[in-house]
């Protein structure tokens, strides 16, 4: 009798945490679908190809492309010294390149821009005909600030979970550190860096307050699809501004998508 009030008030349990969970996945999908639904299928096609958002559509590739190719270069050998050497105040610097990654993103922006707008480095830039702010170049530099602190720390436990024999090995047979990390390190740790591409492109696509700080939000130039949702939203163009959060929406479901396919599946190495 008692093992039977047991089990019953475990099916209980069970049940009340399945309702919680569907009723919170129903919330997400009402408030996605009415998002999508809710313009006349016309009028979001119309905005879907109208030019402000395929010059969106076109920016945002090209820019979150580039600044995640940074990233993949720089992350990659900062993950990889973290991982494998013990030098001094390696912790700390571990500690200073996660920093962006707790910063609101409009911090960074704000920080960026005095680092490249009043500051002494600003204008020396400037004194040689650079000129960085409220730029092209400001969209992929704030991107690549606020992004490569995630790709750094995907990449770092990634090779923390490589056994440092098989480098060991690889050292006795006569392959060198470049070759090692290139032959043994980086192919045992393709998988994270696939997914830590992709979810690095992603956050790039929908990077929205740095680079508003450091780009700005003119129309035409510096306009991404975030930055067309913020001015589209503030004038009133519902319609536009539904169908960046569309584009941006199904971005994220891709993303989703492939990230669960390369980390859900458990085949990191």
């Amino acid at each position: 009798m008692k093992r039977k009030s047991r089990f019953l008030a475990c099916s209980w349990f069970k049940g009340s945490l399945i309702i919680l969970s569907a009723a919170l996945i129903l919330f997400f999908c009402l408030v996605f679908a009415g998002l999508v639904l809710w313009p006349e299928p016309r009028a979001l096609i119309d905005a879907l190809t109208s030019e402000e958002i395929l010059f969106a559509i076109e920016l945002s590739l090209v820019t979150s492309l580039i600044s995640t190719l940074l990233c993949a270069v720089i992350a990659l050998p900062v993950a990889y010294a973290l991982s494998r050497y013990q030098f001094f105040s390696s912790r700390l610097m571990g500690l200073i390149i996660s920093l962006p990654l707790s910063l609101p993103p409009l911090v960074a922006g704000i920080a960026l821009l005095i680092f490249f707008g009043p500051s002494f480095f600003g204008e020396l830039l400037r004194t040689i005909g650079i000129d960085i702010v409220y730029t092209t170049g400001a969209i992929i530099i704030a991107q690549f600030f606020v992004n490569v602190p995630y790709l750094i720390r995907v990449m770092r436990s990634a090779f923390d979970s490589v056994n440092p024999r098989y480098e060991y090995v690889a050292r006795t047979l006569g392959a060198s550190e470049p070759g090692v990390f290139l032959q043994v390190s980086l192919p045992m740790s393709k998988q994270a860096l696939l997914a830590g591409l992709t979810i690095t492109w992603s956050k790039a696509m929908g990077e929205f307050g740095a680079v508003l700080m450091l780009a700005g939000a003119t129309k035409m130039k510096t306009e991404t699809l975030p930055i067309a949702l913020y001015l589209n939203i503030s004038t009133g163009d519902l319609d536009m501004a539904i169908a960046s959060a569309t584009i941006l929406l199904a971005i994220s479901v891709g993303t989703l998508i492939i990230f669960e396919h390369w980390f859900g599946s458990r085949k990191m190495m």
